[in-house]
C-alpha cells in the first residue's frame, strides 16, 4: 500500500487534487452472501473523486485495462448520485445532503453512481468519528453549491500558478480559449468551432455555398446562448439579425447546421416569442432558406415539442431503467424482467427519435427541401435529432475526429446544458440524460451497420463516463458564454493575468492522452470499419467493400413486410405479450397520406439495396432490433456477465484477423520493395488493434480476464450480489431507494 499511496500523492502534486479527509481499515464489500471476497485499505476524499486505496488482489480477475485519472476503485465526485450513511447496532440509514449532520457513527456508506454502480463500504475495524467524518467530507464535496467550486477550476488554477504542473504531463487546452483543434485518439485534429475559420471550413467541406460565417454575436453582445460565430443565410445581414434576435426565445436565431451535397440544409432555430412579429420574421428566415437551396426549394419545418418525448419523460425513463439495471435484474422472471424493460418507456424513446430522424434523412435525401428543426429553446432536442441525421446522412461524422467534431458543433457549442442536464451540482430540477440517449441511438446504429462506424462501443460508454469526470471543461457547462464568465471571474478571484484570452483554458475531453495511455486508446478503433479507401480482393481482383443484395436481405426473411423498413402501420400492428414493439405516438408522423406512402416506398426501396458504408445509413427500428445497450448499463452487474463471451470475444477475435491482415499487408509491401523485414520494426509495432497477433497464422486463445464488462472492470465495484452470479436478496429492507429518498428513514 505504501507504493500505492506514494504514486497517489505524485499524482496529486501535478494536479492540483487535495485531500480532504481519510480513514483507514475500511473494507470495501465486494459480495453480500460472504467477506470472503471483500478489500481491506484505506478510503480517501479529495476534492477531485473518492479514491480507495488497498494492496489486495483483485479477487477472480485480471485486469489490465485502466484510466490514468481514476484508479480501479475511485469514483468521480460528479459521478456520485446518492449517498447513503447506515448504523447496523441503531437500526438507522440516512441519505447525506450537503451540510448535513449526521448523529450516529455509520457502520456502513454506500454510494450510488451515475453510471449505475453502487460501491458499499465498511466501518467494523475503522474509528467512528474518522468514519463519520470522511462521509460527511464526501456529502459536501460531492455537492458543491457554486460551479467554481468543481475541480477543474481548482485544476487551472493551480496550472495558471505553476505553468509546470500538467496532468500526466500534458498542458491543459481546447476546454475554452484560441485554437482550432485538438489531437484526438486518431491523432487528427478535432475542430472546437470556437473560432471562425473552423465554421469556415465546414462550410467549404459540405459545399454550402450560399451560406456564410456570421460574427454578430462576437463579444456574446446578441445572445450569450449562442457560440460567437455561427452560421447564416448569406442573404441575411448582419443589421437584419440583430433586429429579429430580440424576437426569438433566448435571442436564439437560426443556426445552420450541416448541408446536403444537393443543396438541402439542416438549421436549428427556436420559436419566435413575439407573437405580433411571428409570421413576418418567420416568413422573412424561411425565404432567406430557400434562397440559400441551388433549386429553391421548400422548407419542411418539424416541431420537436409536439413530436418528440419532452426532457421530463426521458429523465423519468431513465430512473426507471436504473431502478430495474440495478436493483431487480435477473431475479425475477425473464418474463417479467423484459415486462418491467418495456414500461420503462427508454427503448420506445431510442425508437422515436431513430424513426423521426429517419423521416428527417427522407426530407433532405429524396425530397431535396431544406429541414428546420423547430424547438422552444432550441437546445435539448434539437441537439439530438439534428446529430442523428448527419451521422444517418454524413460519413465524416461516423469518424472518430468526425463524430467529436459533430458533439463539439452541435452538443458543446449550441449551447446543450451540460450542467443542468447532467446535474453536476445535485440541485437542479432540469436533469436530463439527453447526452446519453443521443450515444445510445448512435449504439443501435453502429450494432446494425458495424462497418460504418470508425469507432468502437467501447469508445461510446468512456465518452459517456468521461462527461461525469469534472477536469474537462467541454462537459461542465451550460453554453461557451458560461465557461467564459464563470472562469473570467474565478481568475479575478485568483489573480490570473488572463491576457488576450477569453476565459481560462480548461482541458479539452478530446485529448484522451490524459485519461489513457496510447495503448488503451486503440480500444476506441473498431475493427470492422471499413474506411474510404479500404479495397478488398476478390477472386483477384481489388473492388471495393459493398454488401451483397443477397446476404443483406437474408437478414430481413420472416420479417413482415411493414417491418422490413422499420415502418409499422397501424393495420399491421400486432402487439404481443412482452413485445419490445410498442406503439409510438399518434402524432409522430403529420403528413399527408401520400407523403408517408411516399416515405415508406423510399425507405422499402432503400433497405431492398446493397448497403453503402460511405452513404446513407437508416436504422431498423422494429422491436426486435432495437435492444438494451448491455455493455453501458450492465457492466456492474456480475448475473449479466459472460466469461469468455459476449461481444468482447468477438472484438477480440476479429481484432487478431484485422492485425493479421496489416501484418500481410506490410510483409507484401516489404516484398515489393526488396527491403529486409528487420529493417522496418518500428512499422511492425505500429498497430490499429488493442488486440494484436503475434505472427502469421496466430490462433492464440482470449486473454482469461476477458468478460463481457471489459473493458470495466464489475469484480471490485459490486456491493450486493454475489461475484459467483447467484442472485441474491436485497441487502436493505429500502434497497430500492435509488432516487426515492422520501421512502427512506431520514432519522437523527
Amino acid at each position: 500500500m505504501a507504493d500505492l499511496l506514494r504514486a497517489v500523492s505524485v499524482f496529486m502534486e501535478h494536479t492540483g487534487e487535495i485531500v480532504v479527509n481519510e480513514v483507514n481499515f475500511v473494507r470495501k464489500c465486494i459480495a453480500t452472501d460472504t467477506s470472503q471476497y471483500d478489500l481491506w485499505g484505506k478510503l480517501v476524499c479529495t476534492n477531485f473523486k473518492i479514491s480507495f486505496i488497498t494492496d489486495d488482489p483483485m479477487p477472480l480477475q485480471k485486469f489490465h485495462y485502466k484510466n490514468l485519472l481514476l484508479g480501479e476503485h475511485d469514483v468521480p465526485l460528479t459521478c456520485i448520485e446518492q449517498i447513503v450513511t447506515v448504523n447496523d447496532t441503531k437500526r438507522k440509514q440516512k441519505v447525506l445532503g450537503p451540510n448535513q449532520k449526521l448523529k450516529f457513527n455509520p457502520t456502513e456508506l454506500i454510494i450510488y453512481c451515475k453510471d449505475f454502480r453502487i460501491v458499499r463500504f465498511r466501518f467494523d475495524e475503522a474509528g467512528p468519528e474518522s468514519a463519520k467524518k470522511v462521509c460527511l467530507a464526501i456529502a459536501h464535496y460531492s455537492q458543491p453549491t457554486d460551479l467554481q467550486l468543481l475541480f477543474a477550476f481548482e485544476y487551472v488554477g493551480e496550472i495558471y500558478h505553476n505553468p509546470a504542473k500538467k496532468v500526466n504531463g500534458v498542458d491543459p487546452g481546447g476546454g475554452g480559449g484560441s485554437g482550432g483543434g485538438i489531437s484526438s485518439a486518431s491523432g487528427l485534429q478535432t475542430p472546437l468551432f470556437e473560432t471562425y475559420s473552423d465554421w469556415d471550413r465546414e462550410i467549404k467541406r459540405t459545399g454550402a455555398s450560399e451560406w456564410r460565417v456570421c460574427s454578430v454575436n462576437e463579444g456574446y453582445m446578441i445572445s450569450t446562448c449562442l457560440p460567437e460565430y455561427f452560421v447564416v443565410p448569406s442573404s441575411l445581414a448582419d443589421q437584419d439579425l440583430k433586429l429579429y434576435s430580440h424576437s426569438f426565445i433566448g435571442r436564439r436565431m437560426p443556426l445552420w447546421s450541416w448541408n446536403h451535397p444537393n443543396g438541402s440544409a439542416l438549421v436549428r432555430m427556436a420559436h419566435i416569442k413575439d407573437v405580433l412579429q411571428q409570421r413576418r420574421i418567420d416568413q422573412r428566415i424561411c425565404n432567406a432558406i430557400t434562397r440559400s437551396h441551388p433549386l429553391r426549394s421548400d422548407i419542411y419545418k418539424s416541431d420537436l415539442d409536439k413530436c418528440l418525448p419532452n426532457i421530463q419523460e426521458i429523465q423519468a425513463a431513465h430512473v426507471k431503467l436504473k431502478q430495474l439495471c440495478v436493483n431487480e435484474p435477473f431475479e425475477e422472471t425473464e418474463e417479467k424482467w423484459l415486462s418491467s424493460l418495456e414500461n420503462t418507456r427508454w427503448l420506445e424513446y431510442i425508437r422515436s427519435f431513430l424513426k423521426h430522424s429517419a423521416e428527417l434523412v427522407y426530407m433532405m435525401e429524396c425530397k431535396h427541401v431544406s429541414v428546420v428543426l423547430q424547438e422552444e429553446e432550441g437546445r435539448d432536442l434539437s441537439c439530438l435529432a439534428a446529430s442523428l441525421v448527419q451521422v444517418m446522412l454524413d460519413p465524416y461524422f461516423r469518424t472518430i475526429v468526425g463524430f467529436q467534431s459533430l458533439i463539439q458543433k452541435e452538443w458543446v457549442m449550441a449551447g446543450y446544458q451540460f450542467l443542468d442536464r447532467c446535474n453536476h451540482l445535485k440541485r437542479s430540477d432540469k436533469e436530463s440524460p439527453l447526452f446519453l440517449m443521443f450515444l445510445d441511438c448512435v449504439w443501435q446504429l453502429l450494432e446494425q451497420y458495424p462497418a460504418a462506424f470508425e469507432f468502437s462501443e467501447m469508445y461510446l460508454t468512456i465518452l459517456y463516463d468521461s462527461a461525469r469526470i469534472s477536469l474537462f471543461g467541454t462537459f461542465l457547462f451550460n453554453c461557451p458564454h458560461q465557461r467564459v464568465k464563470e472562469s473570467t471571474e474565478f481568475a479575478i478571484s485568483k489573480n490570473i493575468q488572463l491576457g488576450d484570452e477569453k476565459g481560462l483554458r480548461f482541458p479539452c475531453v478530446w485529448d484522451w492522452s490524459l485519461q489513457f495511455t496510447s495503448r488503451d486508446r486503440l480500444l476506441f478503433h473498431n475493427p470492422l470499419y471499413i474506411g474510404k479507401s479500404a479495397p478488398c480482393v476478390q477472386n483477384g481482383a481489388v473492388k471495393t467493400f459493398k454488401r451483397s443484395k443477397k446476404n443483406y436481405s437474408s437478414t430481413l426473411r420472416g420479417v413482415p413486410p411493414a417491418l422490413k423498413n422499420g415502418i409499422i402501420s397501424e393495420q399491421e400492428f400486432l402487439p404481443r405479450r412482452n413485445s419490445l414493439i410498442l406503439k409510438l405516438k399518434p402524432d409522430l408522423l403529420q403528413q399527408t397520406e401520400s407523403q408517408s406512402n411516399n416515405m415508406e416506398q423510399y425507405f422499402r426501396d432503400w433497405f431492398a439495396k446493397p448497403v453503402d458504408l460511405h452513404g446513407v445509413i437508416l436504422p431498423h427500428i422494429s422491436g426486435t432490433q432495437i435492444k438494451l445497450w448491455k455493455l453501458c448499463y450492465f457492466r456492474w452487474v456480475p448475473e449479466a456477465q459472460i466469461n469468455h463471451g459476449g461481444f468482447i470475444a468477438a472484438f477480440h477475435k476479429v481484432s487478431l484477423l484485422a492485425d493479421e491482415v496489416d501484418m500481410l499487408n506490410r510483409n507484401l509491401r516489404q516484398c515489393k520493395s526488396n527491403s529486409p523485414l528487420q529493417g522496418n520494426c518500428s512499422e511492425l509495432d505500429q498497430g490499429r488493434m488493442y488486440f494484436r497477433a503475434n505472427g502469421l497464422n496466430d490462433t492464440s486463445g482470449a486473454p482469461d480476464f476477458l468478460s463481457s464488462s471489459f473493458p470495466f472492470s464489475p469484480v471490485g465495484n459490486l456491493c450486493r450480489r454475489s461475484i459467483l452470479g447467484t442472485p441474491l436478496s436485497k441487502f436493505l429492507s429500502g434497497a430500492k431507494i435509488w432516487l426515492s429518498t422520501e421512502t427512506l428513514a431520514n432519522e437523527d
